[in-house]
């Protein structure tokens, strides 16, 4: 079906209008789906209903969507793994060996040193957003009270090195995502789509050139700026009255007390799961190259050519295993607990399992309703594409700030984004990547986001005190970026 005309807008408004209203993404994005499959039944609620059922059963006929949601849920245990092995503390324990050399060296006064340290572990644990922020937390806030570093610029350092290093390095659970979300709109080489998007995600990268400006120079701005004042003259590490969020259920899972904590636990697995993902889509791609090419260039053409779903689906899967042979090897961890652990990790990230399942049927039933190609018609005769990225990435944006969730705006958008670029002649890769940057810039600047909220938690200030200071910075960079977006449509980045 090419479109339904206007009623094929109707279950990605309906969509975005309830999550924002109600903040439920999950709700919304079910009621989405059943309203595109009613639309597409002739009106019919029973059939629409049945066939709602169907669609969700459909999305694991597709052997990609199902190595991505497969992926999504054993990347929680490998988290769990790395927490209950003592590796992330060990890894803290390490960090603060070296601070401590540090301070008989007299550099312990240093304040960019230890925030520069904090930034770095941030964008070096790109596994997975929540696991940066909580670390970025607990490694560094008692190290950031001694040196009277205010609690805000701890949480902004945490929440601003965590999801722009998660969306510009695939080798995660959101390049997963991302690449099954490409490949749903019937995109091949999704992983040579990210690397040719990389770029033009523009707020990601000037988040974290902003984040080093800041550090570097120390030449806050805004409320920040007050904070550290503060922080300086009178030790008070966050404003008189302010309330420190503090939650027993959204913390890293306790490590083992008789095993002794040590980095390589954490690293051995995490690197592994790094070598692979590059490693299993030269391997995928190997047989779809051009045999009469040289070695190296053939080997990147492999890897453009490689499975991004085969490839993080293997890597996480070794990396388990390897996991698993070096805990029960040292000790750590015998197999019935091996399990247990693993099965506590799985449940934690079913919501996101969840999630993509539910991003992957609306993205079907939009395809099936002609959504994007409809829109795209609608605003052929007045719309420049030179205009598209900017308007997807301010979308998505407000999308993901009303929501509190980027990985919901990502589900919604790519199935618009996608078709109006092709259908208008838009640059694709800058289309993709004003989604992807779109989305992280609102999840900033939302206090109802995960990941702001994780980043108050962690570094045990007041959440409205963080947002306060962490956005005067997310919205210079966000509007830097639309502009950034506008300039380069029209200095001819657009194709066709």
């Amino acid at each position: 079906m090419d479109s339904v005309g206007i009623w094929s807008l109707l279950p990605p408004l309906l969509a975005i209008v309830l999550a924002i209203r109600t903040r439920q993404v999950f709700i919304a994005l079910i009621l989405g789906i059943w309203l595109g499959w009613v639309i597409l039944s002739g009106g019919n609620i029973f059939t629409g209903t049945v066939n709602t059922i169907q669609a969700l059963v459909d999305v694991f006929k597709d052997d990609s969507n199902t190595r991505t949601i497969m992926f999504s849920a054993l990347v929680g245990a490998l988290i769990a793994y790395i927490q209950r092995s003592g590796g992330v503390l060990g890894f803290v324990n390490r960090v603060e060996s070296w601070l401590k050399h540090l301070e008989r060296n007299g550099k312990s006064d240093n304040r960019k040193v230890i925030q520069w340290l904090a930034g770095i572990t941030g964008l070096t644990i790109f596994v997975e957003s929540s696991i940066s922020v909580l670390t970025v937390g607990s490694l560094f806030r008692p190290v950031f009270d001694k040196l009277g570093i205010s609690r805000e610029k701890l949480a902004y350092i945490a929440d601003s090195s965590s999801a722009p290093a998660c969306i510009l390095i695939p080798f995660n659970a959101w390049g997963a995502y991302i690449m099954g979300l490409l490949v749903l709109q019937g995109l091949d080489q999704p992983i040579n789509i990210l690397v040719n998007a990389f770029p033009y995600n523009f707020y990601p990268l000037l988040a974290i050139a902003l984040l080093a400006f800041i550090i570097s120079t120390g030449k806050d701005f805004g409320p920040m700026k007050k904070a550290e004042i503060r922080t300086r003259t009178s030790g008070q590490l966050m404003n008189e009255g302010a309330q420190p969020v503090v939650s027993a259920e959204i913390t890293m899972m306790e490590a083992k007390k008789e095993v002794e904590p040590r980095a390589i636990n954490m690293l051995l697995p995490i690197a592994t799961m790094v070598v692979m993902m590059p490693l299993m889509l030269l391997l995928t791609g190997w047989p779809l190259s051009n045999p009469e090419l040289n070695l190296f260039p053939r080997l990147f053409a492999s890897i453009g050519h490689g499975s991004g779903s085969t490839s993080v689906l293997y890597a996480v899967i070794t990396a388990l295993l390897t996991a698993a042979i070096w805990y029960r090897v040292n000790g750590v961890m015998k197999v019935p607990e091996l399990i247990e652990v693993a099965f506590k990790g799985i449940g934690g990230l079913i919501p996101i399992a969840l999630l993509m399942l539910f991003a992957f049927a609306i993205g079907d039933v939009c395809r099936e309703l002609g959504t994007g190609n409809y829109i795209a018609q609608l605003s052929k005769s007045w719309l420049s594409p030179a205009l598209i990225p900017m308007l997807i990435f301010l979308a998505s944006a407000f999308i993901a700030f009303a929501t509190g969730t980027s990985w919901g705006t990502f589900a919604i958008m790519m199935a618009i984004a996608i078709p109006m670029s092709q259908q208008l002649g838009a640059n694709l890769y800058m289309a993709v990547a004003a989604v992807m940057g779109g989305g992280v810039f609102g999840d900033h600047c939302s206090p109802i986001s995960d990941t702001t909220i994780l980043s108050s938690m962690a570094a045990a200030t007041d959440h409205i005190d963080h947002v306060k200071t962490q956005l005067p910075y997310a919205l210079s960079m966000g509007i830097l970026s639309a502009l950034l977006y506008l300039l380069a449509g029209y200095a001819g980045t657009v194709s066709g």
